[in-house]
């Protein structure tokens, strides 16, 4: 499988690369998205935990493109939990984004220690989403079990679910369970970058021998091969960088295709080891910060 857009379960269609922005500083990222719209992203994912939307938004902005040619996503902390917070974690991305409807708003995290709040952020999601302020609604870092109590409590199933996936790191239990229920799975660290800065077990994707070998034979980046790894098993990416010419490389997956083979010894490298946040570790106590007004 492998498009240039992918069509959510209620039909909204976003495209399959989009330019993430988690970690950018925010004076670095506004000139990140303003080149990466230059090369022709046009899906860009932020958060409100990134600190970032505002130049997010005066990219956006300042590129000239018209609003219904960029696909925006965001995502609602664990402090805005909660019906009425949510609505207002909203208000304030959508001000800061300088927008009316945001794309695709998902929660950013599960909160096992305070569920209630997650459900109560979740019916107000389905309320913006039946008002009409976003089109599509969804989750990350959401495991079987947080998705199987979410799908009991509310009316809408998640259009999509963010979250860590990599060669090194597959989640292969969560992704069939967003099978089950038509969800699109988001990679974030899509190229296994998170490898780099966590306790170095299991060392770095961009070095490993396989990807390396798959690489040379196509004549490509061993993160070119790990976003077509992604694109072909039907995945939406998100990579981030900063840097003019890794964004572009990024985007460049389009003129070739692994083959099954290739495919399939990819999916073999799979470590099975979180990288990343564990999602039954968070709590307010530890994670909440206060988001900022517009």
């Amino acid at each position: 499988m492998s498009t240039t857009n992918l069509t959510l379960n209620n039909g909204v269609e976003l495209p399959t690369i989009g330019f993430g922005v988690y970690q950018s500083a925010p004076e670095e990222t506004a000139a990140a998205v303003a080149e990466a719209l230059r090369v022709g992203y046009r899906h860009i994912d932020t958060a409100a935990a990134y600190g970032n939307e505002r130049e997010v938004g005066q990219a956006i902005a300042a590129s000239g493109l018209p609003r219904d040619e960029i696909f925006i996503e965001t995502k609602i902390w664990i402090s805005d939990y909660g019906y009425d917070e949510t609505l207002h974690g909203f208000e304030k991305s959508a001000a800061k984004l300088g927008v009316e409807q945001i794309d695709l708003l998902i929660l950013h995290q599960p909160l096992p220690t305070a569920w209630e709040k997650t459900i109560g952020a979740y019916r107000a999601l389905e309320r913006l989403l039946a008002d009409g302020k976003v089109r599509a609604i969804g989750v990350s870092n959401f495991m079987p079990d947080h998705l199987a109590a979410l799908l009991e409590a509310t009316d809408v199933a998640p259009a999509l679910n963010q979250i860590e996936l990599h060669p090194y790191f597959q989640q292969r239990d969560v992704q069939d369970a967003d099978a089950r229920h038509g969800i699109l799975d988001q990679a974030w660290s899509p190229i296994g970058g998170i490898t780099f800065y966590r306790d170095g077990n299991g060392g770095s994707t961009l070095e490993d021998s396989t990807i390396g070998a798959i690489a040379e034979a196509h004549g490509k980046s061993p993160a070119r091969v790990m976003l077509r790894w992604h694109v072909q098993e039907g995945r939406s990416v998100i990579p981030k960088s900063v840097k003019p010419h890794r964004i572009a490389e990024n985007f460049d997956i389009f003129d070739f295709e692994l083959t099954a083979d290739e495919v399939a010894q990819i999916d073999a490298l799979d470590k099975a080891v979180r990288r990343g946040p564990e999602p039954e570790s968070l709590t307010l106590e530890a994670y909440g910060m206060p988001i900022p007004e517009a």
